[in-house]
């Protein structure tokens, strides 16, 4: 099984800004976390974080290209306004999870809009760095059992 994780921008500067909001683990002790879980799981797990909205849209059609049977996605602000990379996600039929390491919905009334959320299967908030190991579960989930995809 392929699942592709993407990190979209400032996430690569967890644990070193905002601490009392993102907390003290850095982006490598997610990185190294994520691919512990994927060796456990049997699983192939593509990490990829970028700054830049064009980068993670081509990530996602490559991922068309690849075959991946899942996404998930910390668009981080792109959540709030990016209709390209929500686009982009539209345009692949794979299981896809937005995750939050914050809950956004406990925090300032523009962070409390996503425009990703309606073309992915599930959203998961506010549960910290553990927010990425549920979603894989779920995506692995989803997966072997076959469920439908469901898109409204």
């Amino acid at each position: 099984m392929k699942i592709l994780v993407i990190n979209g921008p400032n996430l690569n500067f967890i644990g070193i800004r905002e601490k009392e909001i993102y907390g003290d683990q850095d982006y490598n002790y997610l990185v190294k976390t994520l691919n512990d879980k994927a060796k456990l799981k049997e699983i192939d797990l593509d990490l990829f974080q970028s700054n830049i909205e064009g980068e993670i849209i081509n990530k996602i059609q490559k991922a068309y290209k690849d075959s991946i049977d899942g996404i998930v996605i910390n668009p981080g602000a792109f959540t709030h306004y990016s209709y390209a990379i929500r686009d982009a996600l539209a345009s692949i039929k794979c299981r896809k999870i937005e995750v939050h390491i914050t809950n956004v919905y406990k925090r300032e009334e523009f962070r409390q809009k996503s425009v990703i959320a309606p073309v992915c299967d599930g959203q998961i908030t506010g549960l910290g760095l553990q927010g990425y190991y549920l979603a894989i579960e779920a995506i692995i989930n989803m997966v072997n059992s076959g469920e439908a995809k469901e898109f409204v």
